[in-house]
C-alpha cells in the first residue's frame, strides 16, 4: 500500500468516527493517525443502543461501524446483556431491534398488555 492510499484510508476512517460521533475520546490525532480511546460497557451499551434507535441492524453491520473499537464478541455480550434486559429482540433476519421501536412488528400478548 502506497503512502498515498494509507493517508486516504486513514481520512476516510476518521471522516466515519466524526460522522458516526460516537461520543468516543480522541487521545492522539494526527494526518495518518487518529487514536480514540475504546469503550467501555456502559458506553458501548449506549452506542449499540444509538445504533439501534436509527433503524434494526445486523451484528455484522454493527461490527462494520465499530471495527477497531470493539470486537465482535464485545458486541455479543452487550447485545445478549440487553436481551436480558428485555429492551433489544432479535428477529426471523437475524437483525436486532429495540423493543417497541416503530419498526417492532411483532404482537404483544393480550395478556401482557
Amino acid at each position: 500500500m502506497s503512502r498515498r492510499e494509507s493517508i486516504g484510508k486513514t481520512i476516510q476512517y476518521k471522516e466515519q468516527i466524526q460522522e458516526t460521533d460516537l461520543g468516543l475520546r480522541v487521545i492522539y490525532e494526527d494526518p495518518e493517525i487518529v487514536v480514540i480511546t475504546a469503550p467501555n460497557e456502559d458506553e458501548l451499551r449506549d452506542i449499540v443502543l444509538d445504533m439501534l434507535r436509527e433503524s434494526p441492524k445486523t451484528l455484522k453491520e454493527m461490527h462494520n461501524k465499530l471495527a477497531g473499537i470493539a470486537s465482535e464478541d464485545k458486541i455479543r455480550r452487550c447485545i445478549i446483556r440487553l436481551i436480558d434486559e428485555g429492551i433489544v429482540i432479535s428477529n426471523e433476519d437475524g437483525r436486532y431491534k429495540l423493543l417497541g421501536s416503530d419498526d417492532f412488528d411483532g404482537e404483544l400478548d393480550p395478556e401482557e398488555g
